[in-house]
């Protein structure tokens, strides 16, 4: 099936632009890259990833609408969990929920960058 090989030639084209290499386990990607977002990382590479379809705000923020999180899925046999590329950022977010894990790609121009946002964040959720 032709459909199907593109689909696995797409994906690994995908994964080589973030220098991601498959290991152990099989994550779906998932594009957010209409979302705003951010990442707070600690030290030990574990953290969280908050997006959102409208620009984060501290509005936005406190009122918790349309806000979702993840923590970063620091799963033992990748090298690393926050992809950065040029145009790009590719994370991986284990969202909480039935246990799912996505390579979750964001748009790097959508990301929030605003300490005080981060930290308002962390207050109110």
């Amino acid at each position: 099936m032709e459909l199907l090989k593109r689909y696995f030639e797409l994906e690994k084209e995908i994964h080589a632009y973030f220098g991601y290499q498959e290991d152990w386990r099989v994550i779906p990607l998932a594009d957010k890259t209409d979302h705003y977002w951010f990442v707070n990382q600690d030290s030990d590479g574990s953290g969280v990833v908050v997006h959102s379809p409208g620009p984060l705000t501290p509005e936005s923020i406190e009122a918790g609408d349309k806000i979702y999180s993840g923590d970063i899925y620091t799963q033992r046999h990748l090298p690393k969990w926050v992809y950065r590329a040029a145009d790009y950022t590719m994370v991986v977010v284990d969202t909480r929920t039935d246990g799912n894990k996505f390579l979750t790609v964001f748009d790097n121009k959508k990301e929030c960058r605003d300490p005080e946002l981060v930290a308002l964040y962390h207050e109110c959720w």
